[in-house]
């Protein structure tokens, strides 16, 4: 079993040092039984991180809110929550599920702050007003959002014990990448304005599991990341019982720009990227 200073200290041994901005992914599966349940997890996190310190993760919303008009449900799905789905909340909805447990966690624990948006980060921290101070209804991965505003702080990205196929940042990558034929969603959120529940379009880069370019490979994000562990000799690192890795955001960038410039182009171009 492990405890919050067990956890704290793993942290500290990866690399993750009092002041650093931080983006998170974690199975709390991974880590194994903690003592005191799996907010020591996060609270873990804070203790290495400090009072300046800043950490991020990826909340999203329930179900639904994100889907009608993507072309994803039967006409008569749209039509049932066209008229029953609540507007969208975003300091009460739940985390996606598929987003794992300690997100929600996270933005329930007292001191975190979320965006008004569907494509919602949690933060806490020094920085976390910051991060947050904008987002773009439309594209909301890409510039002048919260995953910018983490690359200019120099910030890193922790993997605990999670797949990863589910990085977040580089829905970013794919925003901002200079290249033709991307995929664009389309869609519609319930909202509040003047006191009515009214559904407001939105579009975005593709973030399904379609991807947001044709030649995109299967599992393209696992390959990018594991390609720059790989090139950085990134061997990561035990926290609990959870495989760990801690990366920084601007190099892992760098690849995947750079990758996804020469796949777009010419789809053979993925090996060079590890399997």
């Amino acid at each position: 079993m492990h405890s919050r200073e067990d956890l704290a200290n793993g942290f500290r041994r990866l690399g993750i040092a009092p002041g650093d901005t931080l983006m998170a992914h974690a199975s709390i599966r991974a880590v194994g039984e903690v003592a005191g349940g799996p907010d020591q997890i996060h609270l873990a996190l804070k203790d290495a991180l400090t009072a300046d310190g800043t950490l991020m993760m990826y909340a999203s919303c329930p179900r639904y809110y994100d889907e009608v008009g993507r072309g994803h449900l039967r006409p008569d799905e749209e039509r049932e929550l066209v008229e029953k789905l609540p507007a969208f909340d975003p300091d009460t909805a739940r985390s996606e599920r598929d987003n794992g447990a300690l997100v929600e966690l996270l933005r329930t624990y007292p001191g975190a702050m979320v965006n008004p948006h569907v494509a919602r980060f949690v933060v806490w921290g020094r920085h976390a007003g910051y991060l947050i101070s904008h987002q773009p209804w439309n594209y909301a991965f890409g510039h002048d959002s919260a995953l910018e505003r983490l690359t200019g702080l120099d910030g890193r990205i922790l993997l605990l014990g999670c797949d990863h196929d589910t990085v977040t940042f580089l829905h970013y990558a794919e925003h901002i990448v200079d290249i033709g034929d991307k995929r664009v969603a389309r869609y519609q959120v319930p909202v509040v304005e003047n006191g009515r529940r009214v559904w407001r379009e939105m579009e975005e880069f593709e973030t399904s599991d379609q991807g947001a370019h044709p030649n995109w490979p299967d599992r393209f994000f696992a390959r990018l990341l594991d390609t720059y562990l790989a090139q950085t000799d990134n061997r990561g690192g035990r926290v609990g019982a959870a495989q760990c890795f801690l990366l920084d955001c601007r190099g892992l960038l760098g690849l995947a720009l750079s990758v996804m410039t020469d796949v777009a182009a010419d789809p053979r171009a993925v090996t060079r990227l590890r399997r």
